[in-house]
C-alpha cells in the first residue's frame, strides 16, 4: 500500500529496541524505530547507503561520525554513507524515530 498511518506501527519491546518497516523498495526504505528508556542503536556504518533519522516523539542522542547531538520532536540528521551512526534513548520516555536508508542494503 502507498499509504500508512505511522502511529499505528508504533511497537516497542521490552528486550531491544524495535524496529517496524512502512515501506521497503529496491531504491530506499522506511522504517519507524521505537526506543523503551535506555534503549540504543549502536553504533555502525553502511559503506555504500546514507541514512536519515527524524524524531517524531521523545528525545535521542545521536551520534554521527564521531560527534553527538540531542534532538527532539522535528529534527533530522543525515549520517552520508560510510560514516558511523547510532542513537540512544538516555531519558525516562519513549523514543520514535523515522528512519529512512538509501539505496536499500536490504534489496542489494
Amino acid at each position: 500500500m502507498p499509504w500508512v498511518k505511522v502511529a499505528d506501527k508504533l511497537s516497542f519491546r521490552p528486550d531491544k529496541m524495535s524496529k517496524v518497516s512502512l515501506f521497503d523498495v529496491p531504491q530506499m526504505f522506511l522504517d519507524v524505530y521505537c526506543l523503551e528508556p535506555g534503549q540504543a542503536q549502536k553504533a555502525h556504518a553502511h559503506e555504500d547507503a546514507a541514512k536519515i533519522y527524524y524524531v517524531l516523539e521523545g528525545e535521542g542522542t545521536f551520534l554521527v561520525d564521531g560527534q553527538e547531538q540531542v534532538l527532539g520532536p522535528g529534527h533530522a540528521v543525515l549520517s552520508p554513507a560510510g560514516e558511523e551512526h547510532g542513537v540512544r534513548n538516555a531519558t525516562d520516555a519513549r523514543l520514535t524515530l523515522l528512519v529512512a536508508m538509501a539505496p536499500n542494503p536490504n534489496q542489494s
